[in-house]
């Protein structure tokens, strides 16, 4: 399977291109000119998210499945993190990329959370990836999952995360990086949006406790 990962140069994309490196041929996108990998599985390609969808989608031909793990880090949420995450989605149902799976935020479609925690400071992103999740799970056909954790941390992985979130809680970058690519392998996770935290129990039995929403 090729494999696009959109934002390969961020915190999460860098480390989840090595671990897909090691069962899929991985592509690479991001702004940056040199490649950030040397496996002779990943291929660098050039994506900006701020061109129009034509560019984008010549970027996507060939893939079979889209990760988007991209953020302005608030720094032009529009743009970035709402319009180039829905133009992303627009270009994998253009090439016939049907998997998708897009890294948004915890809570991000209950904005009833969003007064809670660390979350109310972060109103404008949770509403920039409320409407690309919407969009994702309503104007699309893609056979997507959407995970959304909370906190992200530079912390050592456990291997083992909570599903059944009901507070914002904080997730290990690997423990991230590792449910991300288990939901490439379980065809059970597409069509479901999946809040997660760190915990106790292993990804897998965790990712099937998730009911369809």
């Amino acid at each position: 399977m090729k494999v696009l990962v959109i934002g390969a140069n961020g915190r999460v994309g860098s480390l989840l291109i090595k671990k897909l490196a090691t069962q899929h041929q991985v592509v690479a996108g991001s702004r940056h000119a040199k490649p950030i990998n040397n496996s002779g599985n990943v291929e660098h390609r050039y994506i900006d998210l701020l061109d129009d969808v034509n560019s984008i989608t010549e970027s996507t031909n060939g893939v079979d499945a889209v990760y988007f793990v991209s953020g302005s880090r608030g720094k032009n949420l529009l743009q970035i993190d709402l319009h180039g995450a829905i133009k992303t989605m627009q270009a994998a149902e253009r090439v016939g990329a049907k998997r998708y799976i897009l890294l948004s935020s915890v809570f991000a479609l209950q904005p009833e959370h969003w007064k809670e925690s660390f979350l109310n400071d972060l109103t404008d992103y949770n509403i920039a990836k409320h409407y690309a999740d919407l969009y994702l799970t309503t104007q699309t056909q893609l056979d997507y999952t959407i995970l959304q954790p909370g906190a992200l941390k530079e912390e050592q992985g456990t291997g083992k995360i909570e599903t059944n979130v009901t507070s914002p809680g904080a997730n290990s970058i690997a423990n991230v990086v590792a449910t991300l690519v288990a939901i490439l392998e379980d065809d059970s996770t597409i069509g479901k949006v999946i809040l997660m935290q760190d915990g106790d129990t292993p990804i897998h039995d965790a990712l099937h406790s998730v009911r369809i929403t």
